[in-house]
């Protein structure tokens, strides 16, 4: 409830802030929250002002899928799908961070606007420059096999299915596979009693890692893994522009349809079920003996990170459309 009225209060400020201001050439948005988007669609409507929303999740759909009780939910979501369609409904151009985001807007109302998608992705060089200059400090044993998930430890990602491929491994005899989990969260605590209690050893959790040492970490790794859990909002991460540039294959537990297509047709990496201990084992497995195969789906996620997940190339589509609408204006 704390969220939402903050919400309700940044939704007013704007509109105070926008009468006050005036003369805008465009705006843009973000959405969610659905509120806030509102307040900013509906004074460009007024003023005859082009508006573009970028989509960045979907509200109230994805709280649905971690709350979802009939009629209850209807009711309690029931303002945020209202919010919602309203903005959409005054759109001048959309932004989505996927497909799926990029055409929700559409889904109950069809209009002729422009749209495009852009990935939440990364600055190519940035990354390049901070994983080599901390390259030194991230040390790996020679001929060890890392298997690195970064990002929040909490209940969305499916870190124990991974303490628990680790744990299969080393009872194999495949000491050399080790998997580092980098990052910090609610359940990081609980996730590292549990590799200490069952004595895995071929866990490593690092904690928090600043980003420039987080890049040199998925540089140095030979596997990233994007692990969610089965009932987690599915959708294309910001970390998946860090994954493609260090120019690592994936093992891909998200079940985002959208994903998983571009998993299988880039060819940057396997999609498994979520939260299977022995489809995870044996990817890895596959991983770890397959290395030509391994270095060509590597090779395909940096094209596809330089491509598409670079910021001073995929922003360019938002430049474009912010160009063409005030143009349209003029």
């Amino acid at each position: 409830m704390r969220r939402v009225r903050s919400h309700k209060i940044a939704a007013e400020n704007l509109r105070k802030l926008l009468e006050k201001e005036g003369d805008y050439d465009l705006i843009y948005v973000e959405i969610p929250p659905n509120d806030v988007a509102l307040a900013a669609a509906e004074y460009a409507h007024r003023n005859k002002i082009p508006f573009v929303a970028d989509v960045n999740d979907l509200w109230p759909e994805a709280m649905r899928m971690v709350f979802d009780i009939p009629i209850v939910s209807d009711l309690l979501f029931y303002p945020l799908k209202r919010d919602a369609e309203k903005v959409y409904s005054l759109t001048s151009g959309v932004i989505g961070t996927s497909d799926e985001y990029r055409d929700r807007p559409f889904l109950n109302q069809k209009r002729d606007v422009l749209k495009e998608t852009v990935y939440v992705g990364n600055e190519i060089s940035v990354f390049d420059r901070e994983a080599e200059r901390h390259a030194d400090e991230v040390q790996k044993e020679d001929g060890t096999f890392w298997v690195t998930y970064a990002g929040t430890i909490g209940t969305s990602y499916d870190i124990r299915t991974m303490v628990l491929a680790a744990e299969e491994l080393m009872k194999q005899g495949k000491t050399k596979i080790r998997f580092q989990i980098l990052g910090d969260g609610p359940t990081r605590e609980m996730l590292e009693n549990l590799a200490k209690e069952r004595k895995i050893q071929n866990v490593k959790f690092t904690g928090y890692v600043p980003y420039e040492q987080m890049a040199a970490y998925l540089v140095k790794s030979d596997v990233l893994i994007n692990s969610f859990v089965r009932k987690a909002p599915q959708s294309i991460v910001t970390k998946i522009g860090d994954y493609l540039a260090a120019g690592k294959p994936m093992i891909n537990t998200c079940m985002s349809p959208e994903f998983r297509k571009k998993v299988e047709q880039d060819g940057f990496g396997i999609n498994i079920e979520p939260e299977d201990v022995r489809e995870l084992v044996n990817a890895v497995e596959w991983m770890y003996e397959n290395e030509a195969e391994r270095n060509d789906m590597g090779n395909r996620a940096r094209k596809i990170a330089e491509e598409q997940f670079d910021r001073p190339v995929s922003y360019g589509k938002i430049e474009a459309m912010i160009s063409s609408l005030i143009a349209k204006r003029k």
